[in-house]
Formats: C-alpha cells, structure tokens, sequence
C-alpha cells in the first residue's frame, strides 16, 4: 500500500505567455504522492493545472522544474508508460471501425499477438457493459457508450495505473454507477487509479484520498474522511431554543426549525462535548443523537478554494 505509484516532487510547469505577454505559471512546486492500491483523485477548478499536471506525467509536456515518477521510472521516459492506462476526457475512435476492431488496434499497441486480441477485446467489451455492441460500429455510438469503449482502452494490457480523466462525462446515473463498481473492483484487484474528475459526489463514492488544485498550487490533500470532516468537531440535533439564551455555551452554533435543530460544537476532547451537551440540556434543549460534524466534499471543496484564493 506504501509503494509510491505517483511520486512529484516540487514540480513546476510554466508557458511562455507569447510576444511580450506575461508566462503562465500551470503548476508551482507542487509536490504529490499516490500509494499503490489507491483510488486517488485530483479536484480543482478549470484551469487549476490538472490536466498539466497529467500531461507532466505522461510525457506530453516537460515540467521547467522539479521531478516526477510513474511506477518508480522518470517521467517522460517509455519504461514509465509501459503499465500505464490513460483515459484522456477528450478521446476519439475511428468511426467506420466496430468496437471490436477499435480495441484490436489497442490490442496490437499494447503487444497482444493475433491470437489473443480478439478475446482480449471481447473481454474488455463485457467489463464496461458492451459486450452485445461489440461488432457494432463506434460512429452510433452515444457519449456515455463512447466512454466505456475509452475505459475499455484504458484496461488494456492489465495496467498497474490507470488514470482517468472524467471518466462518468456524458454517462447516464446506471452507467456512472457500473463505472464506480469497475473502479472499485480496479482497486480490490490491485490496480491504483488517478481520478480526475468534476463530479464531487462520485470522487467522495469511489476515491481513498484527494488532493485539491488552485491557481497551479496544492491547496488541500488528505482522505475523503479527512476531507469532509466538518470545521466543528460534533453535530447534534435537537429541539430548537433562541440562540440569545444566556445558558447556549460559547462556540455552539445552531440552525434549523420545528421539530429539530442542528447544534455545531467545537470542542477538543470528549469532556468538554459533554460539559457543552450538559449546557444545552440546561438551555431547555432536548437532544435527539449526537454525531461527528460533517460535510460534502463539494461543501469542502469550495471552502478550501475560498480560504486559499483568500489568502492569495
């Protein structure tokens, strides 16, 4: 679990802005590590410098700083491609090809001899749910089919890393949910996946950890439990009471209407929870349960973008 998959080190990428224009710094020293096994995913507003940053590690680009490994080889090398599945967002197949024959073509990149490319097509076809669209040709394809003929690509060659790049656009609820268990099924087997996607709710389904991208910088990072665990340490709910009463001990915010309310508490040890607990019991307040706070990750998403762009 501890191999590092993804290792960057302090990378940076900066393009020339043209005749006299000013260069545009996409990433700055930004520093990530993906362990084997990982479903990790990589959040940030357009333009926050994901898509460099996977350019960067497939070789697309070159980084102006700092370094990076895949599967413990230097970047821009073909040894650190070798394992590597990539499903980019804006992906094409030939039109007059079937899927059949748009996998085979994968197939012989991917080494496969004669004999073995068309099983492993089929294979893959039936993974992603396509198997019946097999000798159909990909030009009637919808979108959400054109995307799980891309993820089929990706599992080519049974990669060690695949990285996904919004994967569910385009793909219907049932489709989204057959893509969250393929990649769940991906992580169990052993496979790390990089998710890149604007979908919050899918990345905090699916994903063990996230890092969030700003203006090129790392801005947040840690697991989905970390991620959305919420500012106050507790929640509890009960019948409301005027927040303007004297017995409503400090740091106890609360909202909500009949029948109950939400209390958030800030308190640092189990000890002081109670002695808060005891307080609004006193105020007039009767409780329903109490929890530790919570939040979405799109609700901490936003946050952490405010605060970093903020203190920018």
């Amino acid at each position: 679990m501890h191999d590092p998959v993804v290792q960057a080190t302090s990378l940076g990428k900066q393009y020339s802005g043209g005749f006299r224009a000013k260069p545009i710094q996409a990433l700055s020293d930004f520093s990530l590590t993906v362990h084997r096994g990982e479903v990790f995913g990589l959040l940030g507003p357009n333009g926050a410098g994901k898509t460099t940053f996977i350019k960067a590690l497939l070789g697309v680009i070159r980084p102006t700083s700092g370094s990076a490994t895949l599967l413990g080889q230097p970047i821009g090398t073909p040894a650190s491609r070798f394992r590597v599945g990539y499903l980019p967002e804006q992906h094409r197949f030939p039109g007059y090809l079937t899927a059949v024959q748009a996998l085979d073509l994968y197939a012989r990149l991917s080494g496969h001899d004669a004999p073995s490319r068309k099983s492993e097509s089929v294979r893959l076809l039936g993974r992603v749910g396509l198997a019946e669209w097999a000798d159909t040709k990909v030009k009637k394809f919808s979108k959400g089919m054109m995307q799980r003929l891309g993820l089929a690509q990706a599992l080519m060659g049974d990669p060690e890393l695949v990285i996904l790049d919004e994967p569910t656009d385009g793909v219907d609820p049932i489709g989204r949910r057959e893509i969250r268990d393929l990649v769940t099924w991906l992580s169990q087997s052993g496979t790390t996946v990089f998710l890149n996607s604007h979908l919050l709710s899918e990345v905090e389904m699916v994903c063990t950890r996230a890092a969030i991208l700003n203006d090129g910088k790392l801005v947040g990072q840690g697991s989905i439990a970390e991620l959305t665990t919420a500012p106050a340490a507790y929640e509890a709910q009960g019948t409301p009471v005027d927040a303007g009463l004297p017995g409503l001990p400090d740091g106890v915010t609360h909202d909500g209407e009949l029948p109950w309310a939400t209390y958030r508490i800030h308190a640092d040890s189990p000890e002081e929870l109670t002695a808060m607990l005891g307080q609004l019991i006193k105020a007039g307040v009767t409780l329903r349960q109490v929890t530790s706070g919570k939040r979405t990750l799109e609700q901490a998403f936003v946050e952490i973008v405010a605060d970093a762009e903020a203190a920018n």
